[in-house]
């Protein structure tokens, strides 16, 4: 295989904003929706952690003392502890945005603001072009069970909302970080090129010599008996050269038309 790609740096200039987050686990999980797509920016907002099963007894969030986040977290962030580790966390929505050109707000519900709603999509090519000049870029989600409250909408200046099933829609908060980081990754035209195999293709004169292989056996198994040898060895051929064999390929072929051979000669 190839050697990947690098990722490019100005996704750095791209930050994921999770405001008031609740569940342990949906911050560890966000996490490592955003390392997968090449982003290692997290900033939380004044975290309300709820208890769980996992974390039975969640830290609770003082802006005058320090704060960390349980276990939990960092077992659904799997992989991508280090965006945990390094996550920026702040009292309000302001203190993420502050140097930010771009803020984009998740919502799924209508707004009474005049801000346009964009799909992901759309609001995507508008930061990745923004994050390339090296200017700072934030999408900004709410808590699990509420959403952005219409005062943090007011502070992002775009609004994006993920299309879904009107009778049904309900994302999971880090399943809704994903769509928005695949978004951006799947914008950057990323090569897949390290993903796939390097093929090894035949030659004209070895394709010669298989169909010569193949004339020869079936000449002995007596297949071309009230049949047209020159049309059967043509559309053979074109099989062949139709579907661009490669060496491993024709390796395999020539191994079972030996064997085809021995045993004719064993009998």
């Amino acid at each position: 295989m190839n050697k990947p790609p690098v990722i490019p740096k100005y996704l750095q200039h791209i930050r994921v904003v999770l405001c008031r987050p609740s569940h342990p686990a949906n911050i560890g999980a966000a996490a490592r929706a955003m390392k997968t797509m090449g982003l290692t920016r997290l900033y939380l907002v004044a975290p309300q952690l709820i208890a769980t099963p996992m974390t039975p007894n969640p830290p609770q969030y003082n802006p005058q003392q320090s704060f960390s986040l349980p276990e939990e977290s960092y077992t659904l962030a799997s992989g991508a502890v280090d965006v945990l580790e390094q996550a920026t966390i702040v009292n309000t929505l302001p203190e993420a945005l502050h140097d930010t050109v771009i803020s984009c707000a998740l919502t799924s519900r209508r707004r009474e603001l005049s801000v346009p709603l964009q799909t992901p999509r759309q609001g995507v090519s508008e930061i990745l072009a923004t994050a390339k000049s090296c200017q700072e870029c934030a999408i900004v989600f709410g808590n699990e069970r509420f959403g952005l409250s219409i005062e943090e909408s007011m502070n992002c200046n775009r609004l994006i909302t993920i299309n879904g099933n009107p009778d049904y829609f309900s994302l999971n908060l880090a399943q809704a970080v994903q769509v928005l980081t695949y978004e951006i990754f799947s914008q950057i035209d990323f090569s897949m090129e390290h993903l796939q195999e390097k093929t090894n293709m035949v030659t004209h004169k070895e394709i010669d010599g298989l169909m010569g292989h193949f004339a020869d056996v079936m000449q002995k198994v007596g297949f071309f008996e009230r049949r047209n040898s020159e049309r059967l060895l043509r559309r053979l051929r074109r099989l062949f050269d139709r579907n661009g064999v490669e060496r491993e390929e024709i390796d395999i072929l020539r191994g079972f038309l030996k064997t085809v051979t021995y045993r004719i000669n064993k009998n």
